[in-house]
């Protein structure tokens, strides 16, 4: 199953959501007019991509259906694609990790995925041929470390790991050196995601970034934000929350497969003006890949 097909099955329930519904409304009209538009916006409304943003997508098909006197439906539906992919190719959505080595530091609220995210990217740049270590600084729950274990030894990554209540700075600590003694590629760092006490949480966010700032100053960062896709809506609050600690490079989607939300993204985009770089449209070790925006419009409309 290529990646096309795999995104296509992971976002049926989203393409029901969005895609049949727009078909339904291409249907009923029998022209491109105002009335239609409306029915259009309020689809997109309905389907999580927020207020906002599905005014602007009509807003901006509106004008080149004026302008380019688009009235037929296929047409009509590859703009509002390339008006979705606008939205979601607007800030750089390459990974950059060029120095050796590199840190992904990985980030996000408990059971969004943290853990499965980062044995799956681990896999999949292990593929690439590049030499990952792990570092397991969520050493506040007992299971975190032990599921990253799993995952970091399917992907053949190499972990450096401490007993719980760890002070996590210091594992990210050793796990840089055993890094620069490896002479590993990418060091991948897990964090904390309890958000009962945010402040305490962001605190040691902040050491984790200091120490990597202090013992890696030169390094490529990416600082990789992982969303559950379930969370639709809502999923833009913790961007926001999160944003406020530490200089997001990146969303990691997940969970695409079991909710008709998908639509979501185009709009946490569009509010935080962060890229997608990896979504997971599955289960399995490979079934994360690396965001490809019109694959993803495509796969909903």
């Amino acid at each position: 199953m290529g990646f096309f097909d795999k995104l296509k099955s992971g976002l049926n329930k989203t393409k029901e959501s969005i895609g049949d519904k727009i078909n339904n409304v291409f249907s009923t009209f029998r022209k491109v007019d105002e009335d239609f538009l409306e029915e259009l916006e309020e689809i997109l409304i309905m389907s999580d991509i927020g207020v906002e943003t599905s005014s602007k997508i009509i807003n901006n098909l509106r004008e080149r259906i004026k302008k380019q006197k688009i009235e037929d439906e296929e047409e009509v539906k590859k703009v509002l694609r390339e008006e979705m992919k606008n939205i979601l190719d607007v800030t750089d959505i390459n990974l950059h990790l060029n120095t050796k080595p590199s840190v992904i530091l990985v980030i996000g609220v408990n059971g969004v995925g943290k853990t499965t995210s980062i044995g799956k990217i681990a896999n999949r740049l292990a593929k690439d041929g590049k030499k990952i270590v792990v570092a397991a600084a969520d050493t506040f729950r007992a299971a975190a470390v032990e599921q990253l274990e799993i995952w970091a030894n399917r992907a053949k990554a190499d972990i450096v790991k401490r007993q719980e209540g760890t002070d996590p700075a210091s594992v990210v600590y050793d796990a840089i050196k055993t890094t620069k003694e490896t002479g590993a590629d990418i060091l991948i760092v897990d964090t904390a995601g309890r958000l009962h006490n945010k402040k305490y949480l962001m605190d040691e966010l902040n050491k984790i970034q200091k120490v990597i700032l202090k013992e890696m100053p030169e390094a490529d960062k990416e600082v990789l934000l992982v969303i559950d896709g379930t969370t639709g809506q809502n999923a833009i609050a913790q961007v926001k929350a999160f944003k406020e600690e530490a200089q997001i490079t990146g969303l990691v989607l997940t969970k695409l497969d079991g909710t008709a939300k998908g639509g979501a993204v185009i709009g946490i985009v569009e509010e935080n003006k962060i890229p997608v770089k990896f979504i997971g449209v599955g289960e399995q070790i490979d079934d994360m890949e690396i965001f490809n925006s019109e694959d993803f419009v495509k796969a909903i409309i």
